[in-house]
């Protein structure tokens, strides 16, 4: 598979478009805090078997998918929009096409900078803390926390946040960004409301999902220089790459700069001219043929008186008699 083909888009211009990048304003710190602030309330709420958890216990025993069974079908699919692997699937081909007209990295860098931190910091609270779910409590009024579970909190909840809210932060445009931000706030809200509705997480697992996804959005500011560095590594690698690549071929090497029999030969055997082949008798082979079969370091081949092409070179024989010419009849 030839890379320069999978870049050759990204090289018609001579620099990418200026795209305005996010910074870590006074606003989205004071948020960041807020939302941290919330983190931590809940996840103390549920430590200590607060009214929080009462609440849990209220929400899971009223059952709601049993007093609207209508919805169910409906949103057993739509809670697939939190679930990792098709949202994420879908949101890398969406920022791909960007990637491609923008002639940038950034969206695909940044969707995976995003996804990376989801992973870390969900997966290190749910095993962290090992809650089970509503289908697997054993106690009613207890946290089931340290249990071996992995509910708190919701990953789809947090991916729902994250995925679709990825579009808002890399929107380009202030009106494109209050959409996208309002699309991916309903669906979030959405996939959450789902999760609870169908009996697969607590309230307060949904609530500290949407506070995880939040606080890796606020922070991908943060992220932007180590995302620049590593676009800034791939433009180099694949530069380095085509440059190999497209190197001018080696020139052939003579044959007089080749070690062995042809770097021993000899201005004279060079300039020697070709012999012709001798006649019948010799067995067809020529002068040249039988030079090549020397070995090397022999030293030139002594020359040989010239032979006349139609005399034989074989002797003859010393006892043989000349045979007698045949008579003649007579004429009569």
């Amino acid at each position: 598979m030839r890379t320069d083909r999978i870049f050759a888009r990204l090289d018609r211009e001579p620099e990418p478009p200026k795209i305005a990048i996010p910074r870590m304003s006074r606003h989205r710190v004071i948020l960041f805090s807020a939302t941290m602030a919330f983190y931590v309330a809940i996840v103390v709420a549920v430590l200590a078997s607060s009214w929080l958890v009462e609440l849990d216990w209220k929400v899971m025993l009223f059952r709601p998918y049993e007093q609207w069974p209508q919805m169910h079908a409906f949103l057993d699919y739509f809670v697939v929009l939190g679930q990792r692997g098709p949202t994420a699937v879908m949101v890398a081909a969406w920022l791909g096409w960007r990637s491609w007209r923008q002639h940038t990295l950034r969206p695909l860098l940044a969707l995976g900078a995003s996804l990376l931190l989801l992973n870390i910091t969900v997966g290190a609270v749910k095993l962290g803390l090992g809650r089970l779910g509503p289908h697997y409590a054993t106690e009613i009024g207890s946290a089931e926390l340290f249990a071996g579970g992995d509910i708190f909190p919701s990953g789809h909840t947090a991916n729902a946040v994250v995925t679709w809210g990825i579009l808002a932060y890399l929107a380009t445009t202030p009106r494109a960004r209050r959409w996208l931000s309002v699309i991916s706030a309903v669906v979030a809200l959405g996939v959450g409301a789902t999760t609870v509705y169908l009996g697969t997480h607590w309230v307060s697992d949904v609530l500290l999902g949407w506070a995880a996804g939040l606080l890796i959005l606020l922070a991908l500011p943060w992220c932007e220089p180590l995302i620049a560095r590593a676009e800034a590594l791939v433009f180099a690698l694949r530069a380095k790459w085509r440059a190999r690549g497209t190197a001018a071929p080696a020139l052939p090497v003579p044959a007089g700069a080749l070690p062995g029999v042809f770097a021993q030969r000899t201005a004279s055997e060079d300039d020697a001219p070709v012999r012709e082949p001798v006649g019948a008798a010799s067995g067809g082979r020529t002068a040249g043929a039988r030079g090549a079969a020397r070995p090397p370091g022999a030293g030139p081949r002594p020359e040989r008186p010239p032979v006349p092409p139609a005399a034989s070179r074989r002797p003859q024989h010393p006892e043989r008699a000349p045979r007698p010419a045949p008579a003649r009849p007579l004429g009569g």
